[in-house]
């Protein structure tokens, strides 16, 4: 067994503001795709948000007389 394989792997997370300039072009594309990911994720979360505070808003409106 090679020592190496026993270490565990760490991963990198991206930060925003984090310096870029020590990235090669490779881990800038790597970075790309997990801030790109990211940002679906997000948005997809929002999503549900939105739908449920608009459906909790339609169940508490005042009927109107």
């Amino acid at each position: 067994m090679d020592w190496d394989e026993a270490r565990p792997k760490t991963t990198k997370s991206a930060s925003i503001g984090d310096n870029l300039e020590t990235l090669s072009v490779a881990e800038l594309e790597e970075r790309i795709g997990a801030f790109s990911e990211e940002i679906e994720r997000i948005r997809a979360e929002l999503t549900r948000k939105r739908a449920h505070e608009s459906a909790a808003a339609a169940l508490f409106k005042a009927p109107k007389p």
